[in-house]
């Protein structure tokens, strides 16, 4: 990969089209699962708290296993 390309490699949505407010708003990052493949966000209207959209990342340090005996 060129070094370039490392400062992109996640994004982070700041404002996203709502769909109730009818325009672009700020978008706050909640946190829904956390998955062994990964962690899954939500993205949601900072105005009206509507859905507008989601996110999964593949860190992976939240999610530990239990171990049986």
């Amino acid at each position: 990969m060129r070094e370039g390309q490392a400062h992109y490699d996640q994004f982070e949505a700041t404002e996203l089209f709502c769909t109730r407010c009818r325009k672009a708003q700020p978008a706050r990052k909640h946190l829904l699962l956390v998955l062994p493949q990964g962690n899954k966000y939500e993205y949601r209207c900072s105005v009206c708290g509507n859905s507008v959209g989601s996110k999964m990342d593949d860190d992976r340090t939240a999610f530990s296993v239990l171990k049986t005996r």
